[in-house]
């Protein structure tokens, strides 16, 4: 059974950056999707990066790009989130998702492609 515990999380000035670590167990796939949600109270989960486990390709959302970066330590079975230049925007709680039914990543950033989720872990930007 695939468990994703996340870490990383906090408080933080805008302008500031912060590394999110998500632990990615109990799988023995060579191929897979990988990627980070966010949500705030009252809105929908939205896709921020992701990252195919087989061809190591990466996506953003707009909103991100050039700001955060996804990346795998294959060793650690971790996935970060490098987020830097933070805006109060990107206030939310932040999850890890992963998927290995089929190794077929798309959509990459729709909730509906990932089958196993972490608990999230709270990032908090003030200006």
């Amino acid at each position: 059974r695939v468990l994703l515990v996340e870490s990383g999380g906090g408080s933080v000035q805008a302008g500031e950056s912060l590394t999110l670590s998500c632990i990615v167990s109990g799988y023995t796939y060579t191929r897979g999707c990988l990627a980070w949600f966010r949500q705030v109270p009252g809105k929908e989960r939205e896709g921020v990066a992701s990252f195919d486990f087989g061809t190591r390709s990466t996506g953003y959302a707009d909103s991100v790009k050039g700001r955060f970066t996804i990346s795998q330590d294959i060793a650690k079975n971790t996935l970060y989130l490098e987020m830097t230049s933070l805006i109060p925007g990107d206030t939310a709680m932040y999850y890890c998702a992963a998927d290995f039914r089929s190794g077929y990543c798309y959509p990459p950033l729709e909730r509906y492609t990932y089958g196993t989720w972490g608990q999230g872990t709270q990032v908090t930007v003030s200006s």
